[in-house]
């Protein structure tokens, strides 16, 4: 074991291109990890986290972000196992393990004794990719959100959490901190929404968020549609205005991933033109 850990180190700024040239070998698998290095590169003190490192011959081989999710990058049993190391002496600090199935499933064979048991494990999360234009036509009225509309999309952002992950991102602070981060992503033009008139007032039909963005590719989070419009075709057509939106001012890759038994979510990911290119894994705490 002392071999493993002293192949394993923090990343620093100088260890950044060394490190995303390790990333570039499969950039939407390891778009997560890319986003945060870059955020590294920028300012060291505001990343929000930590990235390790795991050397053999002198060379990086493998990478794992430490923060609020723990997510491996291009890990062999080796570095499974150092990055498992490093993570049962530091303690459980994040909240879910997340990235491509196999390093998350031999991450948590070795932390399930000291970490578990996990609040829930999604083993197929098919990851999807596209770099072509929709192959369905675009919903026009789906655009970026507006600062204004935040008293209709964050309770749309908390049923979407509360939906997909199993507990309310409010319930702890009454909301100010995940109010503060729908605002974050309106600011910075990465929140997108379909609004509908209704006697009643305006309604959030359908509204995703860009999380991880780089040059290359991006990752859409978020997705939801409103229940009382699920069914009529929505999902698609608002994907493909996103789509064509992003690969036109952001980059040209657009990828998510989702749970392998939402099978009309990924029906309609595959009408607007995504395909599988991996499988994801998630551990929930």
């Amino acid at each position: 074991m002392h071999v493993l850990r002293s192949a394993l180190k923090v990343l620093a700024r100088d260890d950044v291109e060394e490190a995303l040239a390790l990333c570039a070998q499969d950039p939407v698998a390891n778009l997560f990890v890319a986003a945060r290095l870059r955020a590294l590169k920028g300012d060291p003190r505001r990343h929000g986290g930590e990235i390790w490192g795991w050397y053999e011959s002198g060379a990086m081989r493998a990478a794992c972000w430490s923060g609020a999710n723990l997510v491996p990058v291009n890990a062999n049993e080796q570095a499974v196992e150092a990055f498992a190391y490093r993570a049962r002496r530091s303690g459980r600090q994040c909240s879910s393990i997340v990235g491509p199935a196999h390093m998350v499933l031999g991450l948590w064979q070795h932390l399930q004794a000291s970490w578990g048991p996990a609040r829930d494990i999604r083993a197929n999360q098919p990851l999807m990719a596209m770099s072509t234009p929709p192959t369905v036509e675009s919903d026009l009225l789906v655009r970026r959100s507006q600062m204004s509309e935040l008293e209709l999309l964050v309770p749309a952002c908390v049923a979407m959490f509360t939906e997909e992950v199993g507990y309310s991102p409010v319930a702890a602070d009454g909301g100010a901190v995940y109010r503060a981060q729908v605002s974050g992503l309106v600011a910075s033009g990465r929140s997108f929404v379909r609004m509908d008139e209704t006697e009643s007032g305006p309604v959030v039909v359908f509204k995703a968020e860009l999380g991880s963005v780089v040059p290359e590719a991006v990752q859409v989070q978020g997705v939801w549609v409103n229940p009382r419009y699920r069914g009529q075709g929505v999902a698609a057509p608002a994907m493909a205005s996103l789509v064509e939106t992003v690969q036109r001012e952001v980059a040209p890759i657009v990828s998510l991933y989702v749970n392998g038994y939402n099978t009309r979510a990924i029906r309609a990911y595959e009408r607007v033109g995504f395909q599988t290119v991996g499988t994801y894994a998630t551990i929930l705490f």
